[in-house]
This record gives structure tokens, sequence and C-alpha cells, in this order.
């Protein structure tokens, strides 16, 4: 792989580049990838200088941790607007869920945080659920509890963080396309909620 040509920027683009550059050392070669010097490498910039930028190792972790939680909360709040006006609304939240965990990387970074025990990043992400919480309740009329919305948001969340850290492999196992847990879940997502209980 060429190595990216040193040149001049400013702090925030270097943050801006330096965490476009983590995420993907992240998605491809899991936590352990995530250093100062693959950073570094990616980017074109000094060892030091990615730590200036950072501070340390663990500051250039956290703050990937940040910028990944923002943009779950995002796509989060993308379906919850999502729910709110489209009637086919099951099988979109569970693609809209799965690609943030899969494609936006929120499995890794998920793992990476139980794993770290860091668990004080997954905080901002709490209203955003909570959001779709409430925009599960006013779309499903005639659910009386939300207990029932509770545990359909739990299992949607769980399947989609599970798919995208295990999923690949267990699929291939078993001959199954990469649609298949998707496409479970979103049958399972209305009966859950109805289902007495």
């Amino acid at each position: 792989m060429e190595r990216p040509r040193r040149r001049k920027r400013n702090g925030d683009e270097a943050r801006e580049e330096g965490l476009v550059a983590a995420r993907k050392l992240l998605l491809e070669g899991g936590p352990g990838a995530v250093t100062v010097a693959n950073v570094g490498k990616q980017i074109g910039m000094s060892h030091a200088n990615v730590l200036h930028h950072f501070g340390s190792a663990a500051g250039l972790q956290s703050a990937l941790m940040g910028s990944m939680v923002r943009d779950l909360t995002s796509a989060i709040d993308e379906t919850v607007q999502q729910i709110r006006k489209d009637e086919g609304a099951p099988r979109l939240v569970v693609d809209q869920v799965f690609d943030a965990f899969d494609k936006g990387g929120a499995g890794q970074l998920a793992a990476w945080i139980a794993l770290a025990r860091d668990f004080e990043h997954l905080e901002p992400i709490r209203d955003a659920v909570q959001a779709l919480v409430a925009a599960f309740k006013e779309k499903m009329t005639g659910v009386d509890t939300d207990d029932h919305i509770r545990g359909a948001v739990l299992m949607v969340a769980l399947c989609a963080f599970g798919d995208a850290v295990i999923g690949p492999h267990l699929r291939d196992m078993l001959g199954q396309s990469d649609e298949e847990m998707r496409a479970i879940t979103a049958k399972i997502l209305p009966v859950l909620i109805m289902m007495p209980r």
C-alpha cells in the first residue's frame, strides 16, 4: 500500500482524517488495529503528530468511539423519522438499524465498548433509543404497553449487533444469504409488538 504524502492541515482536518482512518482500521482489522502508528500511516502523519491531535492512543480510541456513537445516534434518529411517516416501517426499521450496526460499524464499536468496559460511551445513545420506543408507540395503535415496544427495540438491536459481529461467519456455515437475519427480524417484529404478555 502506498503511503499518503505528508502535507499541512489544520487541527480539525487532521482530527477528522485521523477518525476516518481509525474507523476504517476498526472495520477492517478490529480494535487491535486502531493504533496511533497505523492511523499515522493511513493519513501520512508522524506518530508524534497523531499524538499531538489526540493526546494519547486512549484519546484516539475515545474520540473514535464518540464519533461512531454520534453516527449511530443519528442513524436511530433517522429511523425514528421514517417510522413516523412510513407505513412499511418494520422492514425499513430493521434495514436501518442493521445498516447502522453493519456498514456504519456500530456492531464492532459496541463489541469494543463492551470488551473494554467503557460503557459511559453508550450514554449518548440513550435518548435516541428512547425516541425510537416513542416513535414505535405512536405508530402501533392498539399496543397498550411499553413493554412490547421496548422488547421489540431490544430484539432488533440485539439481532443487528449479533449479525454485524458474527453473522457473516454463521451465515456462511449455514449456507444462508446476507439478508436472512434481516428478513427473519422484520417478520418477527410486528408479532412481538402485538403478542400478549
